[in-house]
């Protein structure tokens, strides 16, 4: 590779191909900013599912606690 080739491609390599790379994803990250419908879809599934969750957690813990008074020390307790 000559000097006349060698110039031109690190100016491309060296400014021009990072600087493209940068506004690239700097729109794509703008066009991406706000939630789509879809993950908002699938944000109230998950937080329904929690909300499931979380209520047989609670039974499970008054059963526990109904049956097995000290169920929460030995569970803190070290084997």
């Amino acid at each position: 590779m000559n000097e006349m080739e060698f110039v031109p491609f690190i100016i491309i390599v060296g400014f021009v191909l990072p600087l493209w790379i940068v506004l690239h994803y700097i729109t794509k990250w703008k066009a991406n900013k706000s939630i789509s419908a879809e993950d908002e879809s699938y944000l109230g599934d998950l937080r329904v599912n929690a909300e499931k969750l979380e209520r047989r957690l609670d039974a499970m813990e008054r059963i526990l606690d109904s049956e097995v008074q000290d169920w929460r020390q030995k569970l803190n307790d070290p084997i």
